[in-house]
């Protein structure tokens, strides 16, 4: 297991982000950022990140990559609407969409299970 947002630089706990003005892949082309809610922009800390997941990704093989749902960076079907008012709306987070862009198949830990049972 691995976490995008340490791989980046973040410690636990870490102040709430959220992707303002698009989804992961607009961060990724340079077209949204990432912002805590204090303001700060984060988006080159979870851009590295996911570099760093796509790598380890490509080392190891992996076929399939399990990720938590709604995080900026690992949310593979939904995310936080950039407001920090707990909305979600369809998208998926940075992580998520460079490994995808790559190639990989994405899924959330409900998606996974769902395949399971």
């Amino acid at each position: 297991m691995m976490c995008p947002e340490l791989l980046g630089g973040f410690h636990t706990p870490r102040e709430p982000a959220e992707i303002i003005k698009g989804t992961g892949i607009d961060v990724i082309n340079g077209n949204a950022r990432v912002i805590e809610r204090s303001g700060k922009d984060v988006t080159d800390i979870y851009i590295d990140g996911a570099y760093k997941a796509l790598n380890i990704a490509k080392e190891i093989k992996a076929t399939v990559i399990v990720l938590k749902e709604s995080s900026p960076s690992c949310g593979s079907e939904h995310i936080y609407n950039g407001a920090f008012s707990g909305v979600k709306i369809a998208g998926e987070g940075v992580t998520a969409a460079l490994l995808r862009k790559h190639g990989f198949t994405v899924m959330s830990e409900s998606q996974f299970v769902a395949k399971m049972y």
